[in-house]
């Protein structure tokens, strides 16, 4: 069940961060409500994962699912430019991601 809380976790970070650019630095009501909404459902299911998970693993996971998924709404929904750069910087997050979850294997 906490690899599920780590996962609604993700998504929820993903809607607030989305929320959090269209909320025009909190200007515009909706999405800065949504913003805040949505940390707080994102800190309550990272809370419920971090039960059983490592505080590392857990932490690792949702940081680099979030940057991967809100890398790919830049990209996709906001004309966002993607560079090599950009895409060997995530595969680095990514592989150290994996990297912290079988040290801790």
């Amino acid at each position: 069940m906490s690899w599920l809380y780590l996962i609604l976790a993700i998504i929820f970070e993903t809607i607030g961060t989305t929320a959090l650019k269209l909320s025009n630095g909190f200007s515009v009501l909706l999405p800065s409500i949504g913003t805040v909404i949505a940390y707080i459902f994102s800190f309550l299911f990272l809370s419920y994962a971090l039960k059983t998970i490592d505080v590392s693993i857990a932490y690792a996971i949702w940081g680099a699912f979030g940057i991967l998924l809100i890398c790919a709404i830049g990209v996709i929904f906001f004309h966002e430019q993607l560079s090599i750069i950009k895409i060997v910087s995530i595969l680095f997050i990514i592989l150290g991601t994996i990297g912290l979850r079988l040290a801790n294997s």
